[in-house]
């Protein structure tokens, strides 16, 4: 039996990237998961790469509640329940300076990664309330959450970062008096589309030689978080609350930067976007 046999699981965008990972390594521990995306294509494209039965997909756009409220209720009857609620659908700005941003496309980021998170929060607590009182939520951080970590050239990512540690921080506060479990998980640096250098602005053009050297010692593959995504879906998390996890610790950030002239000797770099 899996580690998470007979657990049923919510990732929002959760067709490709690291969601997808994740939904991966549930299923593989014996998990039922739903993956969402606000595209029908992509939903469709993803549900086709797991055993049937084992996923059920559904377009959600995490900006309206009432979306997230409906994906909540139609998981636990086509489950017959939820166990735990991954908030991991976001975005990024473009790579540019503030007086070059576009504030459509910063506002976008805003309200995608923070109120997307608020609304899944939100849906998925109400539920587990009602429910569930063992219920797992769990958050996304990521470049922006750590103290001392800047996000210069993507500072709406940057800003959400930070505003949703403080956010799950807070309702873990307020929910420690009941079985539910918040908490907040770092996937660290993967190449997935979202850092893709393909179509790279003018601004990153610039910093283009830096920011692949960056890349080159700290990114890893979206399997790293998916492990840590399924210890704190698992039973190590009953009974506890307010846990962050993440994939680029400091101790891995060391291991990565003194490996790094060794793996780029013997070409062990994986440039694979996920």
């Amino acid at each position: 039996m899996g580690r998470l046999e007979g657990k049923v699981a919510i990732i929002t965008g959760s067709s490709r990237g690291i969601g997808n990972a994740i939904a991966h390594a549930f299923v593989s521990e014996g998990a039922k998961v739903v993956v969402t995306s606000s595209s029908g294509t992509n939903v469709a494209d993803a549900v086709a790469g797991f055993p049937p039965g084992s996923v059920h997909g559904r377009v959600c756009d995490v900006l309206s509640l009432g979306e997230v409220q409906a994906l909540v209720a139609e998981s636990a009857e086509c489950f017959g329940k939820v166990d735990c609620f991954i908030n991991n659908a976001g975005i990024s700005d473009p790579f540019c300076a503030l007086a070059e941003s576009d504030p459509d496309a910063w506002g976008r980021v805003i309200d995608t990664n923070i109120k997307g998170t608020y609304n899944g929060s939100r849906a998925a607590i109400c539920y587990f309330l009602r429910e569930n009182p063992h219920g797992k939520l769990i958050n996304m951080a990521g470049s922006g959450t750590d103290s001392g970590s800047n996000t210069p050239w993507i500072s709406a990512y940057g800003t959400t970062k930070a505003a949703i540690a403080r956010f799950t921080h807070a309702v873990a506060a307020e929910y420690r008096h009941t079985p539910l479990s918040v908490m907040l998980l770092h996937p660290g640096l993967v190449r997935t589309a979202m850092v893709s250098t393909e179509n790279p602005t003018p601004e990153l053009q610039k910093q283009l030689a830096s920011f692949n050297t960056i890349l080159d010692i700290f990114a890893q593959p979206p399997s790293v978080a998916a492990g840590l995504a399924v210890r704190m879906a698992s039973g190590w998390s009953d009974g506890k609350t307010d846990i962050y996890l993440s994939a680029l610790s400091g101790m891995r950030k060391k291991r990565l930067l003194l490996t790094f002239p060794f793996r780029k000797i013997f070409n062990r770099i994986d440039r694979q976007t996920y």
